[in-house]
């Protein structure tokens, strides 16, 4: 009696887990079908500045950012660049908590004040309950805070949010600050007031309740005032996938961007108006930094062999200044993130590194580099063992 109840549970179990696998692939199968954004396709811009990229740079400071109090833990940055009449030159965000994926882990945000040249006191501005009041539903944890200043001078949050399982069964959420607060400002040395953001939506990026997507780079700027997002797809399989926004924020399409399985967190720069590069990371073991390109402003991609970087399964950064002034933040090391570098090419192949921004042993851990170009300098941020955020400084002469 008993053999036989357990070779009907053992029966029933195969079934169920048969039906799920099945369920999966489906699911996989839809999800790689490509969609192309609207077209007419938009134009890049960049920064243009007036700097001899050709002279070494100058390191014009350097430390941690502050962290909220009693807040141990701090990953994965993102910077974004404020208009010259701002009172900051621009703003930090990342999440902090205990530690990765507990319950109280935030969004929180900073500011380097232009007229103390200090950053402020940090303040968190998303928290998952009160997110999860404004979705209409519960948010299990947060990570990954992507901005962006839309064309009429509004910082969006672009984050990732999970209900139940780990990061692969993430959303990304889509957060708007408010019109009555488009630009905080502060006292000298006090902390920026909260930005009230709006729950925009979840990214609609998938018909299963548009789980496991996930965003971690900054945008690539375009011509037009909109931005194309890099995100990636993360269940079982990984790749990359690029969002169309128009300069108000409004989603406007999606197309995948690789043809290859084990790639995730694409990093846009863009070599000419139309002709733009992603960085990769690569889970595969003693993987490389991958390539793909776009040839008609992100309506298709190409893949492209892999640079001679290493990379040991690990975010990077990378920003373009000017048409081919490309920047790349990365950890060089084979296997670990002991070193994180900066590094500089003319046509996103070749590399040539410019400057160690960090090197540890053993355990230690300088990851998740974030780049952004601000006040004539490049800042890079960067995750610092886990428990703070560092930034850099750098500036070069003028041509």
């Amino acid at each position: 009696m008993l053999v036989t109840l357990i070779c009907r549970v053992s029966h029933s179990l195969t079934w169920r887990l048969l039906v799920a696998a099945v369920f999966l692939v489906i699911v996989m199968a839809f999800d790689l079908v490509p969609r192309s954004p609207v077209s007419p396709p938009a134009r890049a811009r960049w920064p243009m500045p007036d700097a001899d990229f050709s002279r070494p740079p100058s390191l014009l400071g350097q430390g941690s950012i502050p962290m909220p109090a009693q807040t141990p833990a701090a990953h994965s940055s993102s910077l974004l660049a404020m208009p010259t009449d701002h009172s900051d030159a621009l703003l930090a965000f990342w999440f902090a908590g205990t530690q990765e994926s507990a319950a109280d882990v935030g969004i929180a945000m900073s500011g380097f004040e232009r007229h103390t040249q200090q950053w402020r006191p940090a303040a968190f501005v998303v928290e998952r309950q009160a997110l999860g009041r404004q979705l209409g539903f519960g948010v299990r944890r947060l990570g990954n805070p992507v901005a962006w200043l839309d064309a009429q001078g509004r910082v969006h949050l672009f984050v990732v949010a999970t209900g139940l399982g780990g990061w692969a069964a993430s959303r990304i959420v889509h957060l708007r600050q408010s019109l009555e607060q488009k630009r905080p400002l502060a006292q000298a040395g006090q902390a920026l007031p909260a930005i009230d953001f709006d729950a925009v939506r979840v990214l609609p990026l998938s018909w299963w309740w548009n789980t496991s997507y996930l965003v971690r780079t900054q945008p690539l700027p375009l011509q037009d005032g909109g931005m194309l997002l890099p995100v990636h797809f993360e269940l079982g399989i990984k790749y990359p996938v690029a969002l169309r926004f128009d300069a108000q924020g409004v989603f406007k399409g999606m197309v995948r961007m690789s043809a290859r399985t084990h790639l995730l967190q694409p990093a846009l720069a863009a070599l000419s108006e139309t002709g733009w590069l992603a960085l990769l990371r690569d889970q595969r073991q003693d993987g490389r930094i991958t390539l793909v390109q776009s040839q008609d402003a992100g309506q298709h991609w190409q893949d492209l062999p892999d640079l001679a970087l290493t990379n040991p399964d690990a975010s990077i950064a990378a920003i373009a200044l000017a048409p081919g002034q490309l920047w790349l933040a990365h950890n060089s090391s084979r296997h670990s993130r002991n070193w994180l570098d900066l590094s500089h090419s003319l046509d996103g192949e070749s590399w040539q590194p410019v400057w160690r921004l960090a090197q540890g042993s053993g355990a230690d851990e300088y990851s998740y580099p974030a780049l952004a170009w601000a006040d004539d300098s490049l800042w890079v941020s960067y995750t610092d063992q886990r428990k703070r955020i560092a930034w850099q400084r750098f500036a070069w002469p003028k041509r």
